[in-house]
């Protein structure tokens, strides 16, 4: 099934990209904050993100943020600003690596090479968890607390990716996605888990 965008707004020049107001759903209508949203664009081959960083702290014995979205090849630094040494770890195929008990800020990020979902633990603070989301496209973000995002999309054909926590390691949703030249508005989406 497709989503066509085209139907509200304000008029654009055909081809020039415009802000879409994704407002993510749950099956029983109510929003979904903090999921993680995509869009690919057809036609644009996925290229790594050249020298981009991101970070994810523990701070009070608990990861900050605990989801990131980050494109493929985002250097992610993981600073300790507790008292407590942290074992930053994950084990999930996106992204398997180790920080071995630290404090402050490891010597060398972990570059995220390849796309999907990697699901952070400490080895010392078994409540600690956390999720970085890996995209192939520098078109996404994170809904806010009434399950919305803002992307600024050009018109085309183009596949929508979708991911909340209780989702857990799985791959992001995907679907296509039809946005109409000279447009803009709100799109609503179901998040299907």
């Amino acid at each position: 099934m497709a989503i066509a965008l085209g139907s509200a707004g304000a008029s654009q020049a055909a081809g020039q990209a415009t802000d879409w107001i994704l407002q993510v759903r749950d099956a029983a209508g109510a929003p979904v904050p903090n999921a993680a949203v995509a869009v690919e664009l057809k036609g644009q081959p996925a290229r790594p993100a050249t020298g981009a960083a991101a970070t994810m702290a523990q701070r009070d014995r608990q990861f900050q943020p605990q989801l990131l979205v980050v494109q493929t090849g985002t250097a992610v630094n993981f600073p300790n600003f507790d008292t407590v040494r942290h074992h930053v770890y994950s084990f999930s195929p996106t992204k398997k690596f180790e920080l071995k008990l630290y404090s402050g800020t490891p010597a060398e990020p972990v570059v995220f090479d390849k796309p999907g979902v990697a699901q952070l633990g400490c080895n010392i603070h078994d409540r600690m968890s956390a999720h970085i989301v890996v995209v192939d496209t520098p078109l996404f973000g994170i809904t806010d607390a009434k399950g919305e995002v803002t992307l600024n999309l050009p018109p085309g054909e183009h596949r929508l990716r979708l991911w909340a926590t209780r989702m857990g390691n799985a791959a992001p949703s995907a679907q296509p996605l039809v946005v109409a030249a000279g447009a803009a508005g709100v799109l609503k989406v179901e998040l299907k888990d």
